[in-house]
């Protein structure tokens, strides 16, 4: 994609996000800045590994 087109696609974008009305949650907007604790239940074991199944068995982490 050439400058020009992607220069077109920018404008494009910046003028809906200028022009378009979201609504805005403030109440979630407001615990993700603050940084509230929020832990997922999670189905994974302490020691078990999620990605151990993608490791490469040849290759050790000492």
């Amino acid at each position: 994609m050439g400058r020009g087109r992607a220069k077109a696609k920018q404008t494009k974008v910046a003028r809906d996000l200028k022009y378009r009305t979201h609504e805005t949650d403030f109440g979630a907007l407001a615990k993700e800045l603050h940084g509230e604790e929020h832990h997922p239940t999670s189905d994974v074991e302490p020691d078990e590994d999620e990605w151990a199944d993608y490791a490469d068995p040849r290759r050790r982490a000492d």
